[in-house]
């Protein structure tokens, strides 16, 4: 089994990356296990802003301890906002988007609704990386057609265009490696469909090893579950050694 923290081959293709899906697709996970790997690849200054103002459930905020452990700079509500289920857009996203150095992940909310919140930001947001995180397991993205509707409900909801995709199938503990071979075809013929590359595909560590040997080439993001629900507590990544990451910008002027 691999550490979460393999050799990273995935590395954002624009400064702004802004991760949406529809909702238990996983793009708060995906999100923040992204934003680990590329800490630990060195890549600074990183920045991880929570952008979802619609569930107050499993957002990125929820690892903020193992993220700023790794150098994440991570921006959300303090204070007595932090776990308020408020719709709070700081004034610090816009920034973001407008800065022209450094590295910024932005958890936007589920489906159109969680997805509307980009077009507030109409002309402050310059070149850009819109990825779709899909579940093949799910019912409403279980098909191409599916997974497309949902595609053009939240560009129309946010104003911005789909740029990529970003497979994460998985049923949770009963995932199995067939599970994830079964997610490449459909995402294969999602590609074909829409010329919408596939940037890249997810696995857990447990299947991680194996899943990257027969992924057809894709390259595959290894993820451990960090956002636990209050009923399932499990070993809280911020204890695990990150060791020191090389400074490495990804994107400057």
């Amino acid at each position: 089994m691999v550490d979460v923290f393999a050799p990273l081959d995935i590395f954002p293709r624009e400064r702004v990356v802004c991760v949406i899906g529809n909702y238990g697709s996983g793009k708060s996970e995906v999100s923040v296990n992204w934003a680990l790997a590329l800490a630990r690849a060195g890549v600074t200054p990183l920045y991880i802003a929570d952008l979802d103002i619609v569930n107050p459930y499993f957002r990125c905020r929820e690892a903020i301890a193992p993220l700023e452990a790794a150098g994440v700079r991570v921006v959300v509500p303090r204070g007595g906002h932090f776990f308020a289920d408020l719709p709070i857009i700081l004034p610090e996203i816009k920034g973001l988007f407008g800065n022209s150095e450094g590295t910024a992940l932005f958890d936007v909310g589920g489906d159109d609704a969680g997805a509307r919140v980009l077009k507030s930001f109409a002309g402050a947001i310059p070149s850009y990386e819109m990825l779709q995180v899909v579940n093949t397991r799910r019912p409403f993205t279980a098909t191409v057609a599916g997974i497309l509707e949902m595609r053009r409900r939240i560009e129309e909801s946010s104003g911005l265009r789909v740029t990529g995709y970003i497979g994460n199938t998985h049923l949770m503990e009963e995932t199995t490696i067939d599970t994830l071979l079964e997610s490449v075809t459909a995402l294969r013929e999602l590609e074909r469909v829409s010329q919408t590359p596939v940037r890249f595909v997810t696995a857990h560590v447990r299947l991680y090893d194996e899943f990257r040997a027969r992924a057809t080439g894709l390259p595959v993001l290894p993820i451990r579950r960090v956002l636990q629900p209050p009923w399932k507590p499990e070993d809280h990544p911020a204890s695990r050694p990150l060791g020191r990451p090389v400074i490495k910008p990804l994107f400057k002027t």
